[in-house]
């Protein structure tokens, strides 16, 4: 084996990250602890100036510094694409298909490309992954996604937080993961992108039933007792659609991500779900928010899917009535009691 010159040992690792909101900037944060040297993509040119100037996101965590000698900012894909090792993408799962439209299989050729979006092509109704490989033919060993549980905003704030990393090529979870580890982050390695894809797509659901039950009036106890069963909704949907031997539900990739998406103040899907259950209508909401709920989205994806499965999931099953049946909140989440244990 060739021996490798001393000099280019410490190289620093090539990125792309592409997506300009806040998962993007906190996971840019995250990186440049480390030994790395980052291109980002933004969909703004004013934004792309305006971080090259300041050294921060003008539009999403505003005082996260950015440290100029490891991000350099971009207004066009091509060139942040080139001569990297990995692809982050940071794009809501909305807008992947235009947002890569006139990306070719070259652009991906030898990279290895990590999906940080919990959400569900629409229409197409795939995982990110799914559809990367089957438009880009990137092979699902040379990729991996980022999980929870960790919010954003705690991220800016360096707070303690814990990230899985999920892939069946575990050499390379590993190897992202440790990029990805930082004196305020622990990233952890599992063999499971799949099931960790999927749950992440899933608890954004359960986070949106969650809001619209707190703005209904329901209290705690209400939301406990959902969000238990909503564990158990996901186990059933996973050991029917992709069930893997030694997966364990109960850790932070599985569990621990529907926890803190579920309850928390910065999830964007339970601050959805409170103004539907407060009486505004999915338009209204979506404008006030100014902010992607990947669950609006995801829900119609994950019923779609489900038709062809029969898995019961009340929970899912609600939800998408009261967002694209427009069925009344009060008296779906009243039909739902009667499922829930």
């Amino acid at each position: 084996m060739t021996e490798i010159p001393a000099f280019k040992k410490n190289l620093p690792t090539q990125i792309a990250v592409l997506g300009g909101g806040s998962w993007a900037t906190a996971i840019i944060k995250i990186l440049t602890e480390n030994n790395v040297k980052i291109k980002w993509w933004l969909r703004r040119k004013s934004d792309v100036d305006f971080i090259k100037k300041y050294n921060h996101n003008p539009s999403y965590l505003t005082d996260a510094p950015l440290n100029p000698r490891k991000v350099k900012a971009y207004y066009k894909m091509y060139d942040a694409l080139q001569g990297v090792d990995y692809v982050i993408l940071a794009v809501p799962a909305a807008f992947i298909p235009d947002a890569l439209k006139n990306l070719t299989r070259n652009h991906f050729a030898g990279k290895k490309v990590v999906s940080a979006i919990k959400g569900m092509i629409p229409e197409e109704n795939m995982l990110v992954t799914d559809w990367m490989e089957k438009v880009f033919g990137v092979p699902i060993t040379q990729m991996c996604v980022i999980a929870g549980p960790c919010h954003a905003e705690e991220v800016a704030q360096e707070k303690q937080s814990y990230l899985t990393i999920g892939s069946p090529n575990i050499q390379l979870a590993q190897e992202f993961s440790n990029l990805m580890t930082c004196r305020y982050i622990q990233a952890n390695p599992v063999a499971d992108l799949y099931g960790v894809e999927y749950c992440a797509v899933i608890k954004n659901i359960v986070a949106m039933a969650c809001g619209i039950t707190h703005g209904l009036g329901f209290g705690d106890n209400f939301q406990a007792v959902m969000v238990s069963n909503a564990m158990q909704e996901i186990k059933r949907f996973l050991d029917i659609v992709y069930p893997q031997v030694n997966r364990d539900l109960h850790s932070s990739g599985y569990l621990g991500d529907l926890l803190v998406t579920a309850y928390s103040q910065f999830s964007r899907n339970r601050t959805f779900g409170n103004m539907i259950g407060r009486g505004y209508s999915v338009k209204s909401a979506q404008i006030e928010m100014n902010m992607v709920a990947e669950g609006y989205y995801a829900v119609k994806s994950i019923y779609k899917i489900n038709e062809q499965h029969d898995v019961e999931m009340p929970i899912i099953d609600s939800v998408y009535r009261i967002l694209y049946e427009k069925a009344n909140p009060m008296a779906e989440i009243g039909v739902l009691k009667g499922f829930l244990k």
